[in-house]
């Protein structure tokens, strides 16, 4: 079955979508078994698929180019391709309206002095930011993306730094908490599975 996604990203991430001689494209088009057609003059990407082996590879393939698009580097933007990690896109026009310059500001909050604060961020929840353009674009496992979500909001919401980062801490001790939870739940499922 022929199925067909049509994405617009901008014409300056072609380049990056595309790869040196082409091996971005030529590599994501043998992970996921589509072809992957790029009009660089209109920013257009068009993803077909001939036949679909997996059911979630289109939305992948599409979340894949769509973070190439939002400012990340291809190999951080494949990680989409695995099932744990997923994209968060928070738009700074929530924050600041179409101001131009209160959208810097915004992002230069975000980023720290010397790229500080975002590092510190990507760092301590193990995930990836992208700043670019009206969005700031988060990449990690859902764990990992909920402190690092809660960081970002603060800052764009005028918090100190430190601030925003014991909300991060505070929101990283609940995720590990949660993610325990869960652990041991499916730990139990199993256990009882045995049982029966």
């Amino acid at each position: 079955m022929l199925q067909e996604i049509s994405i617009k990203i901008p014409r300056e991430r072609i380049g990056p979508l595309v790869g040196k001689s082409g091996s971005i494209k030529r590599k994501l088009e043998e992970l996921s078994g589509a072809k992957i057609e790029v009009n660089s003059s209109t920013g257009e990407v068009i993803i077909r698929f001939d036949e679909v082996k997996d059911p979630l590879m289109p939305q992948k393939i599409l979340q894949v180019v769509r973070a190439i698009g939002r400012g990340f580097n291809p190999e951080i933007a494949m990680k989409l391709l695995d099932d744990e990690y997923t994209m968060e896109v928070i738009d700074l026009r929530r924050y600041v309206g179409d101001s131009k310059n209160q959208m810097m500001t915004k992002k230069g909050r975000v980023i720290g002095e010397k790229g500080k604060a975002k590092k510190y961020i990507e760092e301590r929840t193990n995930t990836h930011i992208s700043v670019y353009g009206h969005t700031i674009s988060i990449i990690g496992k859902y764990y990992d993306i909920i402190p690092a979500k809660e960081a970002v909001e603060a800052l764009l919401q005028g918090a100190r730094h430190s601030t925003a980062y014991k909300r991060m801490e505070k929101a990283m001790a609940m995720m590990k908490d949660l993610s325990l939870m869960e652990l041991s739940l499916k730990r139990r499922e199993k256990f009882e599975e045995r049982e029966d």
